[in-house]
């Protein structure tokens, strides 16, 4: 009798065929991907880098300030120029008479190379402290020469400590420069403010005679009270302490206080801007309603007046376009 011959199951089948592609697998040379992964790190890298370099504005030189009147410090060592400010028309900041012309006068002189102070706007939240440095910086330039031009440079409050650095670039150009900061204040543990004191006065170099500060705060002395205070309370010669910090405003040769304006100072501010930029409304209804703003608002102020103004100007379709 013949035999049959046998059947092979079909799993049977696909078992060996995977068994012998295994064997076959293993004997391939591995290219794995731990062994290109540094490659491709570094290449990311690279792009990172160059996308970075590209992006980057370059530093100015000293040759550079030519081209603009004002430039923002960044603590990485850049200057970047800041092709229009935002200014207010010192013509339109009311109620600060005074002030207006002492800082006018201190940097006229300083511009003209005589001896100048170092000024430091202190007070009421609102009241054209900064509005006045920028104001100030635009009218003693008004009818100079390109050269003669002063340069204002903005450094923010979080990059203080790289004021030294600043003042490295800035004293081997011929230009003079207004060093602005603003809403200037210390806090808690911070000791930034020993870069400020350094470079104001007390250090081995200086100020550069090319530079003069001006800062705003709305503290007399830039401390909070209740720092004040702790220090005093704390400190085992609490009058040693708190004069360490304190002192930092003695070194302003100007100080100039900006105080809360009264209802006829608010009323010509906004009076001011609406004759600057042509808005045409009745006089007792603008005052009603001006004085209905800085109610809601709980408070009289430049700031406050300026806010009534574009209020108004939107709601009556007048675009803020000065004369």
């Amino acid at each position: 009798m013949s035999r049959k011959p046998r059947k092979t199951a079909p799993h049977t089948a696909a078992r060996a065929a995977s068994g012998k592609a295994l064997k076959l697998a293993s004997k391939r040379p591995t290219t794995g991907r731990a062994d290109d992964t540094p490659l491709r790190i570094a290449q990311a890298l690279e792009a990172i880098a160059a996308h970075l370099s590209a992006s980057a504005t370059a530093p100015i030189s000293p040759e550079s300030f030519g081209h603009a009147d004002a430039f923002v410090w960044h603590p990485n060592g850049r200057l970047t120029a800041v092709p229009r400010v935002s200014r207010v028309e010192i013509g339109l900041l009311k109620g600060i008479d005074r002030m207006r012309d002492i800082l006018i006068e201190n940097t006229e002189r300083f511009a003209n190379g005589l001896p100048a102070n170092n000024a430091l706007l202190w007070g009421a939240r609102g009241m054209g402290k900064s509005s006045l440095v920028k104001a100030t910086h635009a009218s003693v330039n008004l009818e100079r020469k390109s050269k003669e031009r002063l340069k204002l440079i903005e450094i923010h409050r979080e990059d203080i400590e790289s004021l030294p650095a600043l003042m490295d670039v800035l004293r081997a150009s011929e230009f003079r420069f207004i060093v602005f900061c603003d809403d200037l204040s210390f806090d808690g543990n911070d000791a930034s403010y020993k870069s400020l004191k350094a470079v104001l006065e007390g250090g081995i170099e200086g100020r550069p005679d090319n530079v003069i500060l001006y800062a705003t705060s709305n503290r007399r002395h830039l401390l909070a009270r209740e720092m004040i205070e702790n220090e005093r309370s704390t400190a085992i010669n609490p009058g040693e302490a708190v004069e360490e910090k304190v002192s930092l405003s003695d070194r302003f040769g100007l100080w100039l206080g900006f105080h809360r304006c009264s209802q006829d100072e608010y009323l010509a501010m906004v009076k001011g801007y609406c004759g600057h930029y042509g808005i045409t409304i009745a006089e007792d209804e603008l005052e009603r309603e001006a004085l209905e703003w800085s109610t809601t608002r709980g408070s009289r102020s430049g700031r406050v007046a300026w806010q009534f103004t574009q209020e108004l100007a939107g709601r009556l379709g007048v675009k803020l376009i000065g004369k």
